[in-house]
């Protein structure tokens, strides 16, 4: 992950509604959901969520699958841990007490 793409993604999550699918498509996993799922459970209407993972496709942070007139979206695991990386040793310089706050029960 270079800078360019960091600022891209971080762009991207910057609002409320794409946080929210974040989240969801990560709860999803590989089977991913369609644009109507995501929607349902993020309070969007379909063409609000379909803007919105257009937005997140384009920063590669979601990717499609079309099968017939139906698109499953799944979240882009590599570019999500990409970014997480690129904040912590970029950004960060593996700063110790950063890391010590990503472990769980840190406190931080």
């Amino acid at each position: 992950m270079n800078e360019t793409g960091a600022l891209a993604a971080f762009a991207s999550i910057s609002s409320a509604t794409r946080l929210r699918i974040l989240k969801r498509l990560v709860e999803a996993g590989s089977d991913g959901l369609t644009a109507g799922e995501i929607a349902e459970t993020v309070g969007a209407t379909p063409s609000r969520t379909s803007f919105h993972l257009s937005n997140m496709s384009d920063a590669g942070l979601v990717t499609s699958t079309r099968h017939a007139r139906q698109i499953t979206y799944r979240i882009d695991f590599a570019t999500v841990g990409a970014l997480m990386r690129y904040l912590l040793e970029d950004c960060c310089k593996n700063n110790a007490t950063v890391r010590a706050c990503c472990l769980p029960g840190s406190g931080c």
